[in-house]
């Protein structure tokens, strides 16, 4: 009897052992940091009006879930999905149209639009697969002119634009609150050597992205039950603060109730479980080992 108990024992020890030797690309957690899987986080973006996947710019794991998620939401969703980018400016938003439409050249388009380095890797896979299936793509970023004239010289200058420039902005003033631990923590992470007008404004000039990028997802995301996917940084969206803190705001401020999903991408030595500082940082957490190659 305890010669065919050990037997049945082997398998499980080595099963056991065989996990503990596999190499997983990520793990999931929920925001209360239990783990979870892919299909729960499907089920949760396909439930959602919002769905904020804040990545790891340089993270080939964030950048392949991205895709990965696009395509099973479009599946679902069909066309009812649009999605957003912070790697988009708006001024860019015709040039976007213009290939997603077909009506341009890759080539021209890659000339003229204001890229990220990594974008053939990283990013033009998800925008030729929306090319591809007429899926609606919506550029949410301030225009960099923009956000660097708020850096040196304040929100106040925005005032003065007329205007045709202020259409590719949130509406002025935005309401910005010193107090969230997001633009807090930017001088504390810029440190020491910064001149003091740019310490000041810096967190200014992130928090009129975020607004912006708000905007511009309650203008495309609102009407028709639209699934609105959007990519960004993880510190847009982290803790329920940058983007999702501007969205709740208008949300206040009008009728409309909408369900928001966040997402957040962290490295950790270890993915058995998640860290106590990234619990509670999204609804969903992707850990990604911090060996991970990147991709710039």
């Amino acid at each position: 009897m305890k010669r065919f108990l050990l037997l049945g024992i082997i398998p499980i020890i080595l099963l056991g052992l065989a996990m503990k030797s596999d190499k997983p690309a990520y793990t999931l957690f929920n925001g209360k940091g239990k783990s979870t899987g892919y299909s729960d986080l499907l089920k949760a973006a396909r439930s959602a009006d919002i769905i904020l996947f804040g990545e790891l710019h340089n993270n080939p794991i964030s950048h392949w879930l991205e895709y990965e998620l696009t395509r099973d939401l479009y599946t679902s969703e069909g066309e009812n999905l649009v999605l957003g980018a912070e790697m988009f400016e708006t001024d860019n938003q015709l040039l976007v149209n213009e290939y997603i439409n077909k009506i341009i050249r890759k080539k021209d388009f890659e000339a003229e639009a204001k890229l990220w380095s990594n974008y053939k890797t990283d990013y033009a896979p998800i925008l030729d697969y929306a090319r591809n299936n007429g899926i609606k793509v919506v550029a949410t970023n301030i225009p960099r002119r923009y956000a660097a004239i708020v850096n040196s010289k304040g929100l106040e200058t925005l005032d003065s634009m007329k205007a045709i420039s202020r259409a590719y902005i949130a509406p002025l003033p935005i309401h910005y609150d010193s107090t969230l631990e997001c633009y807090k923590s930017i001088g504390k992470a810029v440190g020491d050597g910064m001149p003091a007008h740019l310490m000041k404004n810096l967190p200014k000039a992130q928090a009129i992205k975020d607004a912006t990028m708000a905007h511009f997802i309650l203008k495309n995301g609102i009407e028709n039950q639209t699934t609105f996917l959007h990519f960004n940084g993880s510190y847009h969206s982290d803790n329920y603060q940058g983007i999702v803190w501007y969205l709740n705001d208008y949300l206040k401020r009008t009728n409309y109730t909408l369900k928001i999903v966040t997402i957040s991408c962290v490295e950790q030595d270890t993915l058995q479980d998640l860290s106590k500082e990234n619990i509670g940082k999204a609804d969903f957490i992707v850990v990604i080992p911090s060996t991970m190659t990147k991709t710039q």
